[in-house]
């Protein structure tokens, strides 16, 4: 009798076993709701990942296996935030967004005192090397004079320009947006250089002309200008053609791409590596507006300054600020040798006197 019970008690256990376990055996759809649940941060091993499931070579196993314990959220799961959620809040601008900088701040300082350092040398050497040349600067004519300040400059542009990518050529390749000079796309909305240098030339000059409005609203009394470097050049301006085209060679095509490599190619990009962009675009607008030692115009070429570093991070491409800058420069400077050429004393209207 009790071996009756036993056989008739085992029968009804391996039964309900038997059903318990089809019934809780995974469907495919199941899988795939379980897929979509917030599974632990953990990386189960290889050999494990079928006794967790329930499967064992291939085949579904009912065996007392520990489960692994989920949390399925649904709705919960953070997103990445898409390209167009991005624009809607604006952190896809590229005037945000920061430089990846492969140097520290031992090279910046190495490369600003050794540009520094250079830019002086430089001229100590041409100032000793003249009286071996046989010149007398005095004695020289104007065009002669304009053609040995267009080799002075020359000389020290690619001394300076030497010294930046000599100390910065062991972090190549650079980054794309480093040091870029390219004129593909000049007119896209977004970072065409040739658009945003004619956007941020207009800006510019509205820029310029309300500080220049706000200064003599404040300031009742003439800036002393006669160490602004367009006072000195003035008797070259407009005196006879090859002047005006070494001036306009200096002013507009060296001058830009020195000063533009220098404070917003390698300075302001490294300096996006410690402060936000807009920031980095002010301060170096500032080293830029004292390194011109001409405290009365400050004011001045800040502003500039600004608009040639907010236009850079814009397109991130150095032939936005070079164009601005040049065309600011030779502007200058052909409309004085206009203004020459109808009579007017330019020396006396730079001196605002």
């Amino acid at each position: 009798m009790d071996s009756v019970l036993l056989t008739v008690s085992s029968s009804v256990v391996q039964s309900s076993l038997l059903a318990f376990s089809a019934s809780k055996r995974p469907s495919k759809e199941n899988l795939v709701r379980y897929s979509r649940c917030r599974w632990p941060p953990i990386s189960v091993p290889l050999r494990y990942r079928n006794r967790v499931f329930g499967f064992r070579n291939g085949k579904y196993s009912s065996g007392p296996d520990r489960p692994l314990r989920v949390s399925c959220l649904n709705g919960t799961k953070k997103e990445p935030q898409s390209s167009s959620t991005k624009e809607e809040l604006g952190l896809d601008w590229p005037v945000l967004q920061r430089w990846d900088v492969p140097w520290k701040w031992q090279t910046v300082t190495l490369t600003m005192f050794g540009c520094g350092i250079s830019f002086v040398l430089t001229g100590l050497l041409e100032t000793s090397v003249i009286p071996y040349l046989n010149l007398q600067i005095a004695d020289l004519n104007l065009d002669q004079k304009s053609e040995i300040l267009f080799v002075d400059q020359f000389i020290v542009t690619a001394v300076v320009l030497g010294v930046i990518f000599g100390i910065t050529n062991s972090f190549k390749p650079y980054p794309d947006d480093i040091f870029r000079y390219k004129f593909k796309d000049p007119f896209n909305l977004r970072n065409g250089w040739l658009l945003w240098a004619g956007i941020g030339f207009v800006g510019a000059i509205l820029a310029i002309a309300l500080t220049g409005a706000a200064l003599a609203l404040f300031n009742s009394e003439n800036p002393q200008r006669e160490t602004d470097a367009l006072v000195r050049l003035s008797p070259l301006i407009g005196s006879s053609t090859i002047s005006t085209a070494c001036l306009v060679g200096i002013t507009g095509v060296l001058a830009p791409l020195l000063e533009e490599t220098l404070f917003r190619g390698f300075l302001m990009v490294s300096l996006t590596k410690w402060f936000p962009t807009p920031v980095s675009a002010l301060l170096a607008a500032a080293v830029f507006a004292v390194a011109h030692l001409t405290p009365g115009e400050f004011p001045q070429l800040f502003v500039l300054g600004a608009v040639l570093g907010f236009s850079y991070a814009q397109t991130r491409n150095l032939l936005t600020p070079i164009t601005i800058h040049a065309l600011w420069n030779s502007g200058v400077i052909l409309l004085l040798t206009f203004l020459q050429l109808q009579g007017y004393d330019i020396r006396e209207l730079l001196q605002g006197q």
